[in-house]
C-alpha cells in the first residue's frame, strides 16, 4: 500500500527547489514552513487513506457510457466531492475568485501524492487546473466571473479539446470550424478525440476549451481560435440553463487509465436544447490566436504530467521494494550456512534494480519540483521575471519528458522485481505499468518536446540561458570536491557536465549553420543526456552536507545511470548521418 514519501518531498522541496527563498518573497511571505507541513500531511493522509484503495477497483471497473453519459467507477463520485469539500482543487487559484494563491511548487507536490494515489482520478484535476490557468491569463472579465470560481472550487471541472483523428499533434491540421454568431457569440461544429474526463459524472457542468477555425481563418496554426464550450449554458443568476450541443459519442478501450474516461465528443450535432445551429462557444482573447493561449494551459499540463510520472515511479517502487523485503528465494552471499532462502532485496541483481528505480524517481521529482519553483519565482521576483520565465521553459521539456520515461521505466523494473507475479494483474504492479505508458505520449509526445528543447530553449537568451544553467550545477560540483561522502564522485559528475556542454554547443553550431536536420536527429538523446546530467546534480545538491542516505543514493546514481551520458554524447555528434542513411529502409515497406 502506498505511503507518501514526505522526507524525500519535504528533502526536494527545500534542499533542491529553494522552497525557503521562495517563502521569502512578498507574493508568498504569509505562507509560513508550519503551514506547508500542515498541507503535506493532510494531503498524505487523504492521498492513503481515501484515494489509493480505491486505486484497483477504478482500474477494474472503468468508466462506462450509455446514452451520451458517462458514470465512473464505484466510489468516484463521492471520492471526487470529499477531495473538492477538502479546498485541494483551489490550491493555486486567484483569491479573486474563491483560490487560495499557493505556490504552484506546493501544488505539484500535493499532486504526486494524488497521481500516486492513482493516476485514473487525480488527471481529472489536471485537465481543471490547466482550464484555470488559461482563463486567468487570457479570457474576458465576464468569463471568469461565470466560470472561474466555480472551476477554481472544484464544482464544475475543465477540459482541453485539442486533436482529432487526421491532426494527431499537427495542431495546424485542425478541421473542427467556428462561426460567428449574431449575439456575440460563436457556433462551434466538428468532432475532438482523446478528451480526458470529456464526459462524467463528478460535476454539474464540463467547461471545454475548444481549438477551431473561423471560415476566414489564415492557414496552418496562425489560424486556430481557442472558445469556451459548456456542457451546459449558464444563466446571469449562475445557475444552469439549456443543455449545450456537445455530447459523448464513444468511450476509447484503452490499455491503462480505464478509470479515467477518454472520450470522443460531437460539438453541433444538433443535439441538446440550443437547437441545430451548432454548440454555443464563447471566444477567448482574440480571433485566430488560440494556440497561443492554449499553450498556457498546455504548459501547466505538460508540468503536472511530468509528475504523474513520478507519482507512477514513485507508487512502483514501494510496490516492489515491499514485495522484494517479503519474497524469499535462494540464499543471499551473506547467509549463514544451512540458512532458510533469503528475501531477494539481498540479491545485488534485485537491489540494483531498486536503486535504479529510487535514482530516478527522485531525480525526476527534483526536476519537476525546480521546474515548478522557476514558474513561481517568474510570478514573485519582479526583478528576474524574465530570468525565471525561461529557466521554467528550459526544465519543462525536462520534466514532462524525463520524467515520464522514467516512470515507465521504474514501473516496468518493478514488474521485474516482482518476477512472474509482477506480470499478474494481481499484485497491482502490472496496472501501474499500463496506467504509465501514456504519459510519454500526451500533452506532446517526448519527442516533440526533445524539439522544442533543441529548436526553441536551447537558444533562450542567444543561447545564454542554458550554459548559465551548466555554470549552476558546476558549482554543485565543485562544491561535492569538499565533501567527504561526495567528493569521490566529483569526476563522474563534471565529466558529465562537460559532455553536456560539449553536445549543447554542438547543436547551438548546428542551429547557426542551419543543419536542422542534424539538430532533431540529436534531440531525444540530447534530452536525455541533459536530464541525467540535471538529475545526478539535483540528487548531490539534496545529500548536502549532512545527508549520508542521500549521499548514497547520488553516489550509485553517478556511477551506474549517470554513465550513459558519454555513449549519448556520441550519438549526438555522431548518430545524424547513419540515422538518415538507414531511414531510405523504412521506404522499402
Amino acid at each position: 500500500m502506498y505511503r507518501a514519501p514526505l522526507a524525500e518531498i519535504s528533502q526536494t522541496l527545500n534542499q533542491v527547489a529553494d522552497l525557503p527563498e521562495l517563502l521569502k518573497t512578498d507574493l508568498f511571505s504569509e505562507l509560513s514552513p508550519d503551514i506547508v507541513e500542515a498541507i503535506l500531511q493532510e494531503a498524505a493522509k487523504f492521498s492513503e487513506t481515501r484515494i489509493t484503495p480505491l486505486r484497483t477497483k477504478g482500474d477494474h471497473q472503468g468508466a462506462t457510457l450509455k446514452d451520451t453519459q458517462v458514470t465512473t467507477a464505484e466510489g468516484w463520485k463521492e471520492l471526487y466531492k470529499d477531495w473538492t469539500d477538502g479546498g485541494w482543487n483551489a490550491l493555486t487559484g486567484d483569491p479573486a475568485y474563491g483560490g487560495q494563491g499557493l505556490p504552484t511548487l506546493l501544488s505539484v507536490a500535493v499532486a504526486e501524492m494524488w497521481n500516486s494515489g492513482s493516476l485514473g482520478f487525480a488527471i481529472a484535476s489536471t485537465l481543471t487546473m490547466g482550464a484555470v490557468e488559461a482563463l486567468e491569463h487570457h479570457a474576458s472579465d465576464e468569463l471568469k466571473n461565470t466560470y472561474l470560481e466555480k472551476l477554481i472550487s472544484g464544482e464544475w471541472s475543465g477540459t482541453m479539446n485539442l486533436t482529432e483523428p487526421q491532426a494527431g499533434s499537427d495542431l495546424g491540421a485542425l478541421r473542427c470550424r467556428a462561426e460567428r454568431a449574431d449575439d456575440g457569440t460563436y457556433r462551434i461544429f466538428g468532432q475532438k478525440i482523446f478528451i480526458t474526463y470529456g464526459e462524467h459524472d463528478l460535476t454539474d457542468n464540463i467547461v471545454h476549451l475548444v481549438l477551431a477555425r473561423l471560415p476566414d481563418a489564415p492557414a496552418g496554426t496562425k489560424g486556430i481560435s481557442l472558445f469556451l464550450v459548456p456542457k451546459y449554458l449558464v444563466n446571469e443568476d449562475g445557475s444552469l440553463g439549456a443543455r449545450n450541443d456537445v455530447f459523448c459519442a464513444g468511450l476509447e478501450e484503452k490499455l491503462g487509465l480505464h478509470a479515467s474516461p477518454t472520450c470522443t465528443m460531437i460539438y453541433g450535432d444538433g443535439f441538446g436544447d440550443t437547437g441545430d445551429k451548432g454548440a454555443v462557444g464563447y471566444l477567448i482573447g482574440e480571433e485566430h490566436k488560440g494556440l497561443v493561449y492554449m499553450f498556457t494551459m498546455m504548459n501547466n499540463a505538460r508540468l503536472l504530467v511530468g509528475i504523474q510520472g513520478v507519482a507512477i515511479a514513485e507508487a512502483a517502487y514501494q510496490k516492489a521494494r515491499a514485495y522484494a523485503a517479503e519474497r524469499r528465494q535462494g540464499r543471499s552471499l551473506n547467509a549463514p550456512k544451512g540458512a532458510e532462502m533469503s528475501p531477494i532485496i539481498e540479491h545485488p541483481d534485485v537491489q540494483r534494480m531498486l536503486l535504479t528505480m529510487k535514482g530516478l524517481t527522485q531525480a525526476s521529482r527534483a526536476i519537476c519540483y525546480s521546474c515548478a519553483q522557476a514558474l513561481d519565482m517568474a510570478k514573485a521576483d519582479s526583478t528576474k521575471a524574465d530570468f525565471w520565465a525561461n529557466r521554467a521553459s528550459l526544465l519543462t521539456p525536462l520534466a514532462k519528458a524525463f520524467s515520464t520515461d522514467s516512470g515507465v521505466d521504474v514501473a516496468s523494473l518493478g514488474i521485474q522485481v516482482h518476477g512472474g507475479m509482477g506480470y499478474i494483474e494481481e499484485t497491482g504492479a502490472a496496472q501501474l505499468l499500463r496506467d504509465a505508458r501514456i504519459l510519454p505520449i500526451y500533452e506532446g509526445t517526448n519527442g516533440i518536446q526533445a524539439m522544442d528543447l533543441v529548436m526553441r530553449k536551447l537558444p533562450l537568451e542567444n543561447g545564454g540561458h542554458i550554459h548559465g544553467f551548466l555554470q549552476e550545477l558546476r558549482d554543485i560540483a565543485g562544491q561535492a570536491k569538499t565533501s567527504g561522502k561526495l567528493s569521490a564522485i566529483a569526476p563522474q559528475l563534471e565529466s558529465a557536465l562537460d559532455a553536456t556542454e560539449e553536445a549543447t554547443r554542438f547543436l547551438q553550431d548546428c542551429l547557426v549553420k542551419g543543419d536542422s536536420q542534424t539538430a532533431l536527429c540529436g534531440a531525444t538523446p540530447y534530452q536525455r543526456l541533459l536530464s541525467l546530467t540535471v538529475g545526478a546534480l539535483y540528487l548531490t545538491k539534496a545529500a548536502g552536507l549532512h545527508d549520508d542516505r542521500t549521499a548514497a543514493l547520488a553516489a550509485f546514481f553517478a556511477e551506474n545511470t549517470l554513465q550513459e551520458t558519454a555513449a549519448l554524447k556520441q550519438v549526438v555528434f555522431n548518430g545524424a548521418a547513419s540515422l538518415s542513411n538507414a531511414a531510405t529502409i523504412l521506404q522499402d515497406i
